[in-house]
């Protein structure tokens, strides 16, 4: 195997890791903010890593745009996702319904 492949491959095994810390950590911390903290920045970290690992492996800059683009809306879209049900958390009765 080639240097690349090793390296993406790698990349890819970082980013499958984070995506299930942050599962485990949605099942295993007490209450709803550090279970979205742990979701939303251990994702967004995974994915980094997913793109970064896919980058060498694309045909063209165009498709590695692409998914660098991807990546960034999904970042913009978790923070904001995160930040309403924290708001919505924080207005509530106090009962954990996450």
């Amino acid at each position: 195997m080639d240097p690349v492949a090793l390296l993406s491959g790698a990349f890819l095994v970082v980013g499958a890791f984070f995506f299930i810390a942050g599962t485990v950590g949605l099942i295993r911390l007490p209450d709803r903010f550090s279970r979205l903290h742990a979701l939303t920045k251990a994702d967004n970290v995974g994915l980094g890593f997913i793109v970064l690992g896919l980058m060498p492996l694309v045909p063209d800059l165009f498709y590695g745009l692409k998914l660098v683009l991807v990546w960034l809306l999904v970042v913009i879209a978790g923070a904001t996702g995160a930040h309403l049900i924290a708001k919505r958390a924080l207005r509530g009765d106090g009962e954990d319904v996450l």
